[in-house]
């Protein structure tokens, strides 16, 4: 994941935005995003969380989380700082490992993230939709999109870096950064691109890059950002029928490539990858090439720190050699 700004949100999250753009029929889901703004606009609304807040009440910096309170202490809380959401059971031995260290570490991060602790007995629905298969399981939230996940109880140091390039990611201050030079400044020129995605207008926001990087090609968002939108771009064109055209032609790799395109912008990571590495394994030469450099691609867009990608470079890294 790329550093953002401070206070204005990461490309990536912005260009994860309009993912919600390439609906099952190919057509822009202005209703996503209207939904995600709606959500942006509650969480300017409320009050930031607090290091101060008892522990498990709404707005400290370890919550109790239901089904009830899942959007607003989650889903709208994501749009002020990222939210861990640590999902346990009374039964789970490991949990009781973890979420003892994942407490300690919200609380010195003072308001920086936010603890979502979800007990999966009593929220069945919330495990269910979260697509957890084993306990302890911690995901990450920001902006109400899932950006990063392990499974499993981990020793403190690992929790610690897990959380702290959290909050760097996401433009935020962990608590053992040192200050860094100057605060870089906010680039207006960023300004017509973002509204475009928030409206769903994903090739007015590709135009908006392209002049960024026409005037400055050493950017340090335009480019990442504009390779995000020019997938979901390229996932809007190929739509449903890529998956079925890429089915009926397994040796054809454009055909393989356009569906990977089209799961990775409609959500379906995992599946773009595995498509790709299968691919990889059962072509040589010039189609071995293109899947590997196409898979490459789909890696930087999604981001080195999500643990989908870590797994899938383990598995390209096996296939090729």
């Amino acid at each position: 994941m790329q550093p953002s700004r401070p206070g204005r949100p990461d490309p990536r999250a912005q260009a994860q935005q309009a993912q919600m753009a390439a609906s099952l029929a190919g057509a822009v889901d202005l209703a996503a995003v209207k939904a995600r703004s709606e959500a942006a606009a509650r969480a300017q609304a409320a009050p930031p969380p607090s290091a101060t807040a008892p522990t498990g009440a709404s707005g400290s910096a370890v919550v109790d989380v239901t089904e009830a309170t899942f959007q607003a202490e989650v889903l709208d809380r994501s749009f002020q700082v990222p939210v861990v959401l640590d999902l346990w059971a009374e039964w789970c031995g490991p949990c009781k490992q973890l979420s003892p260290v994942l407490e300690r570490l919200a609380v010195e991060g003072g308001g920086s993230w936010v603890l979502a602790k979800i007990d999966v007995d009593a929220n069945p629905a919330l495990a269910q939709g979260l697509r957890v298969q084993g306990i302890p399981a911690v995901k990450a939230v920001w902006q109400g999109q899932l950006v990063a996940e392990f499974t499993g109880a981990i020793p403190e140091d690992q929790a610690r870096q897990f959380v702290t390039e959290l909050v760097r990611a996401t433009g935020g201050t962990a608590p053992d950064d040192a200050p860094d030079g100057e605060p870089e400044l906010d680039d207006p020129r960023l300004d017509a691109a973002e509204a475009a995605l928030e409206r769903g207008d994903l090739a007015a926001a590709e135009e908006a890059y392209r002049a960024i990087l026409a005037e400055d090609p050493a950017h340090p968002d335009a480019g990442l950002a504009l390779r995000q939108v020019q997938l979901f771009r390229r996932a809007e064109e190929a739509g449903p029928h890529a998956l079925t055209e890429a089915d009926a032609a397994p040796d054809n790799v454009t055909a393989q490539t356009r569906a990977a395109d089209f799961l990775l912008g409609t959500g379906d990571i995992e599946a773009a990858f595995d498509r790709l590495l299968d691919v990889v394994r059962r072509t040589a030469g010039e189609d071995r090439d293109q899947a590997r450099k196409h898979l490459v691609e789909l890696f930087e867009i999604v981001g080195d720190q999500d643990p989908r990608v870590m797994a899938a470079r383990r598995q390209l890294s096996i296939a090729l050699f």
